[in-house]
């Protein structure tokens, strides 16, 4: 499923892909490892070449890498079972969304989106997602409101887990408001 965005392609990655995606992991392990060291591992990136293998062949699981010159510059997963507040409806999940600093602002993020709703139109009428709260996220989350993402309603989670109306909480990675987009 090539998509050519001035010099972009969006494509899938499977198991011959491990090299190039390596790069990837190896930038969003950076970008953890700068933030928050200790909840790194709980993180849904790949470590290693035996969890990408399996990623590639879970069938409900499909990786979308952004190239710029056949080098890797960002990428996103979609779920087809979605968790937390959408557990049961059935809806695509969009899940590690990341797309390198230095090529940001010039698309890229608009065409993965555009890559990964349009699989997910394939087979439901609804899209949902997690965004992190705190400013490292700010760009991703005012893409998401500009693109028609609302929230659920079920107010924050942390860990897992609906917050606790004024439960003290640390805002890492961990504390999430999920929202969801109607694509037609």
């Amino acid at each position: 499923m090539p998509k050519n965005v001035e010099n972009f392609e969006i494509r899938t990655l499977g198991r011959d892909d491990y090299a190039q995606a390596a790069e990837i992991f190896a930038f969003v392990h950076a970008l953890h490892q700068a933030n928050r060291p200790d909840i790194y591992r709980k993180t849904n990136v790949p470590l290693g070449e035996d969890e990408f293998f399996k990623m590639c062949d879970d069938p409900h699981e499909i990786m979308l890498c952004a190239e710029l010159d056949g080098k890797p510059v960002g990428y996103v997963n979609l779920y087809k079972e979605p968790g937390g507040p959408f557990a049961g409806t059935g809806w695509p999940y969009i899940v590690d969304f990341a797309v390198l600093e230095r090529v940001r602002g010039r698309g890229v993020g608009s065409a993965l989106m555009d890559a990964v709703e349009a699989l997910a139109a394939e087979t439901s009428d609804t899209v949902c997602l997690g965004v992190g709260l705190h400013s490292g996220y700010g760009a991703a989350q005012r893409m998401y409101v500009l693109r028609g993402y609302v929230p659920d309603g079920s107010g924050v989670w942390y860990e897992g887990c609906v917050w606790d109306q004024y439960a003290p909480c640390v805002n890492d990675d961990e504390l999430n408001l999920f929202l969801s987009k109607k694509l037609f």
